[in-house]
């Protein structure tokens, strides 16, 4: 047998599969999915195994090296997961080693350590070595093998010789392929006799082996295995007692596996199914019906918030559950993940695993193993979750399905919700997008808007097939929605106000203080303040490694990059004139905590933003708090806009509506809409009224004016009528070609060298019509045109899913590989791009 291997490596990805033999010995373990440790060149690399074939595509097999080594017992990826790569491959322009790598969770992720040992040699060659060398290679043949580092910093004055001798000199060097992480373990206390025997045992002992017979008494009682450390804590023992039982045969204690449980020691209240509203009904019922005939159809459920969608995901899954088939649930920030975890355990219990970044490496490995061994049936998290390892997959749900966070801006740079279509299709699963504002892209798939048709070699793929839309257009229990008043803060001004609370906003804030009720205030901007400025010259502080404004941040007073990190202490004078005239613009979350402490002496704030839940658990612990009434005021950034339920939250927020709204992207005022019905949405969600403030500047446009109203569809059809006459998504695609360099002549010649190549092709490709299969814009400096030292040029492509655009783009690309080589070029494809910075 032999085995087809795509190779990690780390100098040169490449998407063509190895060939290797599969040794005898091996042929039990290795299948499709497998991670395989495999020779390559003098190295030995990680590799998966993308398929097993009886003759390899090599005129003499001879020559072809075996695999050296399984690195898992069970393959971490399923055949379904190895195709998937393969189409992310095709459809995100990226390597399929890294689309492969993006599955497995970080645990599984190897690196790599350079070994060295002695390579065979002649006695006479030893002649010549000082002593310090000598010593050296004396070392390392007692040790076998050593890690290159530990050689080097043994005997850092031999640094030279080293490299020399390890250039095909005394010196072999390997690499070693190390994961991650192991399993966890503990020492386990097994019962090998019979209670009755460990009674009359105990009763033999000697008087004095009092702490002995308690243990004895104690596992007569209690026969099932125990750790040993719980043992002893738990009796007031030492470890010795029961080890010395242990030789005298009553007791085995072995080493075992144990998995880490993030909510170990948590209890979740159980609840049942509620019974379904009218409109719930009529939306559950075709999922269900899909579901149950294991039909592959995508629905969009549009549900104004609190009209009870998770209700109708749980029950769905349920009927998927009763099926004997699987589940998938993903939120698009961790911020939702506490409420969700505590709905969905509380539902299925111990059937269900979490996926997200917020629990530690060891955790995540473990709950993606209990998914791979078919020890739960649901998995909740974030965008990675799309990829567990289920192998009869009944239904994928992606709840906000709107959320720019469900597209990974890393490479592979993909979308949840195209990942998740496409791996339903294999299974003949149903997909549910849940949204109280979906996506335009979305919306116009349910109601045939879109004018193109996609597809790698016009194959039927994720992006083809239309959705079936189902709506939910009132609260549970007919609860009102909350009224909306939006206030100029151009007014404001006028009247001599420059507080950032309007005078309406500042009384609704007392008045929830006098009434005991909770308020959630919503600024997407975390700091101080947003940008430093000398009032003297005008000179604003700004990252020496990227061309953006540093942030203040008045705890640790300092000022910060938010894309970079680079951070420097507060200055006392101008850098460029000296003054003392530094004063600082703009308004941040730190800013609005301080100010709301000025005003409402005495008030209780909770601040949620990156700065206060970098922390393991800090999103659970601060929520809790405030749903335990230990605060006043929930204030925050967007991760205070989505998905969070209080009953007591009556008043909500908004302090300036229009950061998303002036950024120079044609999705901004979509972005606003969103952000802005949603928050709205966390008042008046229970029995007590709720009542919404939009602090704004610009009143007048359209997003703010139909987010006001509630009205969904009143902004859809001014923004789709924007969108049909600039030509963006959903009248087209878009692919966005990011280059990025030091040296910006070089980083010009490479970015207008790779757009003449494309417009070429798009001139040839003009058919009768005179319509090119593709729009070629650019290139130009990027909207931030300098990040960690790197300038950046991009190129936007405009296209209608012609398949032959992205064969282009990937032999542009391919055309400079040399380049990226050699001159560390970037070149960054994103396929349906989210964020045009």
């Amino acid at each position: 047998m032999y085995a087809k291997v795509i190779v990690d490596v780390p100098a040169k990805q490449t998407d063509r599969p190895f060939d290797y033999r599969v040794p005898a010995e091996l042929a039990p373990w290795v299948a499709v999915g497998s991670r395989v440790g495999v020779p390559f060149g003098s190295r030995v690399l990680q590799g998966f195994v993308v398929g097993l074939v009886d003759r390899p595509d090599v005129p003499d097999v001879r020559k072809l090296k075996d695999i050296g080594s399984v690195l898992d017992s069970h393959p971490p990826l399923t055949e379904e997961l190895v195709e998937l790569a393969r189409w992310m491959s095709r459809s995100y322009l990226c390597r399929e080693i890294t689309a492969l790598q993006a599955m497995v969770p970080g645990a599984l992720k190897a690196k790599y350590e350079r070994l060295v040992s002695v390579a065979e040699h002649r006695p006479e060659e030893l002649a010549f070595l000082v002593p310090e060398q000598l010593e050296a290679v004396r070392w390392v043949q007692a040790k076998g093998s050593v890690k290159l580092d530990d050689l080097v910093a043994r005997y850092p004055a031999l640094s030279g010789w080293i490299k020399e001798q390890t250039a095909g000199g005394l010196f072999r060097e390997t690499k070693a392929i190390h994961d991650r992480l192991r399993v966890k373990t503990r020492l386990t206390v097994f019962v090998e006799k019979e209670p009755e025997e460990l009674r009359l045992a105990a009763e033999e002992l000697p008087v004095n082996a009092k702490r002995q017979k308690e243990v004895l008494a104690y596992l007569a009682d209690h026969s099932e295995p125990v750790g040993l450390a719980e043992l002893c804590e738990q009796l007031g023992t030492g470890a010795g007692t029961v080890k010395s039982l242990a030789e005298k045969g009553w007791l085995a204690i072995r080493e075992e596996e144990v998995l880490r449980d993030p909510y170990a020691g948590r209890s979740f209240k159980r609840t049942e199914p509620m019974a379904l509203t009218p409109e719930q009904q009529l939306a559950y019922t075709p999922i269900a019906e899909a579901i149950d005939r294991a039909r592959h159809e995508v629905f969009l459920l549009r549900g104004v918030t609190g009209s009870g969608k998770t209700e109708v995901y749980l029950q769905a899954i349920q009927r998927c559950l009763d099926l004997g088939k699987e589940a998938i649930v993903l939120v698009p920030e961790i911020s939702l993940t506490p409420q969700m975890v505590e709905r969905f355990k509380g539902r299925f219990g111990e059937r269900v695993a979490v996926l997200h970044s917020r629990l530690s490496q060891g955790e995540r490995y473990d709950e993606w193993r209990k998914i791979a061994s078919g020890q739960v049936s649901v998995a909740i998290g974030a965008r990675s979750a799309v990829f567990a390892p289920f192998a009869s997959l009944g239904l994928i749900i992606l709840d906000e399905e709107h959320e720019t966070s469900y597209k990974q801006e890393d490479a592979p740079k993909y979308h949840a919700r195209d990942v998740a279509i496409r791996r339903a299709q294999s299974f003949g699963a149903a997909v549910v997008l849940g949204s109280a504002t979906p996506s335009l892209e979305s919306y116009a798939r349910a109601s045939g808007e879109t004018a193109w048709q996609a597809g790698p070699s016009g194959e039927e793929d994720a992006f083809r097939r239309p959705f079936t839309l189902l709506t939910m257009d009132s609260r549970v229990e007919g609860r009102p929605l909350p009224p909306v008043r939006i206030v100029d803060m151009r007014e404001e001004l006028k009247e001599g106000n420059r507080s950032m609370f309007s005078r309406p906003l500042h009384q609704a804030i007392e008045d929830r203080l006098e009434r005991k009720e909770q308020t959630v205030l919503l600024l997407n901007r975390r700091g101080y303040s947003t940008f430093v400025m000398c009032r003297t010259c005008g000179y604003t502080l700004t990252c020496e490694h990227c061309d953006i404004s540093l942030t203040y941040h008045q705890n640790s007073r300092t000022v910060r990059c938010h894309y970079c990190g680079y951070a420097e202490r507060q200055p006392e004078l101008c850098p460029s004139c000296g003054s003392e005239h530094i004063r600082y613009f703009g308004t941040g979350t730190q800013r609005v905590e301080e100010e709301l402490a000025k005003l409402f002496p005495g008030i209780r704030v909770i601040r949620m933003d990156v700065d206060t839940t970098s922390e393991k658990g800090a999103h659970e612990k601060l929520l809790g708090q405030f749903r335990d009434r230990q605060a006043d005021v929930l204030l925050g950034t967007q991760m205070v806009a989505k998905g969070l339920d209080f009953p007591l939250v009556t008043l909500v927020g908004v302090i300036a509506a229009d950061t998303v709204l002036n950024l120079p992207d044609f999705r901004a005022g979509e972005r606003t809409f969103q952000l802005l019905t949603q928050v709205a949405g966390r008042a008046g969600r229970h029995e007590l009224p709720g009542e919404v403030f939009v602090q704004t500047y610009t009143p007048e446009h359209y997003s703010v004016q139909c987010a006001s109203r509630h009205d969904y569809l009143a902004f859809v059809g001014t923004e789709l009528e924007t969108r049909g006459m600039h030509g963006y998504p959903p009248y087209c695609r878009l692919i966005l070609v990011t280059f990025a360099h030091e040296q910006v002549p070089l980083l010009v010649r490479t970015a207008e060298g790779f757009a003449s190549r494309l417009k070429e092709r798009a001139a040839a490709s003009r058919g009768l019509q005179g319509a090119a299969a593709m729009e070629v814009l650019g290139p130009v400096a990027s909207p931030i045109s300098r990040i960690k030292d790197r300038y950046r040029f991009q190129c936007m492509i405009k296209y209608r899913g012609d398949a032959r655009v992205t064969d282009w783009i990937r032999e542009a690309a391919a055309a400079y590989d040399d380049l990226v080589r050699k001159e560390n070029m970037q070149i960054s494809i994103d396929v349906d791009p989210q964020l045009l910075m």
